[in-house]
């Protein structure tokens, strides 16, 4: 099957595209600019496999439109093998499961901080959703405080997909990422960029990571708005967490698996001809996993289409932060993130409600909303 990245109705309703694009075969096609034919991968036994195969390699090739300013040297998604192993356990200490837990008490602080100033109506993502992993992720890597306002438009930017503000934002990125290692050599800390200037990496490698890891920390903004509005059209699904809040973490699974953002893996190259669910890729052609795809596989999850927050955790597990090398490094902190700002709205605003139509961006490659108008009642 084709897909036109250019349909408004497949951008703003891609789990019906990719439903007919799964049923239809495990492998459909999107012409992009810049990539040709785009392969991309539509069910979840052959997702798993091509994300843990390593005849299929990223490269620099792999960002088509990677804005002009940035840095030579490649980021943690531009790399494979033994580069993306070296930087790659650079940072990972800073994002596991124990580091996310031990973090928690303070993203707390900042989400209850953020729900205390919304007023009785507003919107979830501009005034809650995206300033949250902004200020968990700059605090967690080691950003200033006087430095945050930089990352904070950045960051709001990226979220958004706005573009156009990223790239003419990239010299201040750059300058704000610079300053951010120099002022760690200077003054220590127990943060993520205070260990790194511990380790053996350049400044170069530093201030790629630095901008890397803030910017790409934005991601839980869009996953919790689309979590919101999942839980406001499912009353009932929303009444079991009220009523049972030790059913967070599953209902996290469940959200991630059923709303993720992401649709799209960063492509692949095939480094040969390699065949899938016997389609045949030629060799040198990009491949991509389509995660929202894989995790509405009726072969891998029951009743794929109904958010269920009392599922089971599967055998097979959700594609949301991808498979494989290239896992998402900060899954254990966006799953706390997560559950934190959906536990801080429930308790705060017991009866919020939809206060208007939500409105979805028309995006390939992530399934986000633009707006998310909320009211809350007087005195919550």
């Amino acid at each position: 099957m084709r897909l036109d990245p250019s349909d408004p109705a497949a951008l703003l309703d891609p789990v019906a595209t990719y439903a007919a694009a799964r049923a239809d075969s495990p492998v459909a096609r999107m012409p992009v600019p810049g990539l040709g034919t785009l392969w991309i991968v539509t069910r979840h036994e052959f997702a798993r496999a091509v994300l843990t195969d390593p005849r299929f390699r990223l490269s620099r090739a792999s960002y088509t439109m990677r804005p002009a300013g940035l840095p030579d040297t490649p980021n943690l998604g531009e790399l494979d093998g033994p580069d993306h192993t070296r930087l790659r356990r650079l940072v990972s200490p800073a994002f596991t499961a124990r580091r996310a837990a031990e973090f928690r008490p303070r993203i707390e602080q900042i989400a209850q901080a953020l729900g205390k100033r919304l007023p009785t109506e507003f919107d979830l993502l501009r005034d809650f959703a995206w300033p949250l992993p902004i200020e968990v992720i700059c605090e967690l890597v080691g950003i200033a405080e006087p430095d945050r306002p930089l990352w904070r438009r950045v960051g709001t930017a990226v979220a958004g997909g706005q573009g156009q503000a990223f790239q003419e934002a990239i010299p201040e990125v750059i300058a704000g990422a610079k300053a951010a290692v120099a002022r760690r050599r200077e003054e220590p800390a127990d943060d993520v960029l205070g260990d790194l200037v511990k380790t053996d990496a350049s400044d170069q490698d530093l201030v790629v990571l630095v901008w890397h890891l803030v910017l790409a920390g934005q991601v839980p903004g869009n996953l919790i708005a689309n979590a919101v509005e999942a839980l406001l059209r499912h009353p009932e699904q929303l009444r079991l967490l009220r009523d049972d809040p030790s059913l967070m973490p599953r209902a996290v699974e469940e959200l991630l698996r059923w709303c993720t953002p992401q649709l799209l893996t960063t492509p692949r190259f095939a480094t040969e001809d390699v065949e899938i669910g016997g389609v045949a890729i030629p060799r040198g052609q990009p491949v991509s996993v389509s995660m929202l795809s894989a995790n509405r596989d009726p072969d891998a999850f029951p009743d794929p289409d109904r958010l269920d927050l009392t599922r089971a955790p599967g055998s097979l597990g959700h594609l949301a932060f991808a498979h494989g090398p290239h896992f998402c490094l900060g899954a254990a902190l966006a799953r706390v993130e997560t559950e934190v700002a959906l536990t801080a709205l429930i308790d705060r605003f017991p009866r919020m409600r939809l206060a208007g139509d939500a409105v979805r961006s028309p995006d390939p490659g992530t399934w986000r909303l633009a707006t998310l108008p909320i009211r809350v009642d007087a005195g919550e």
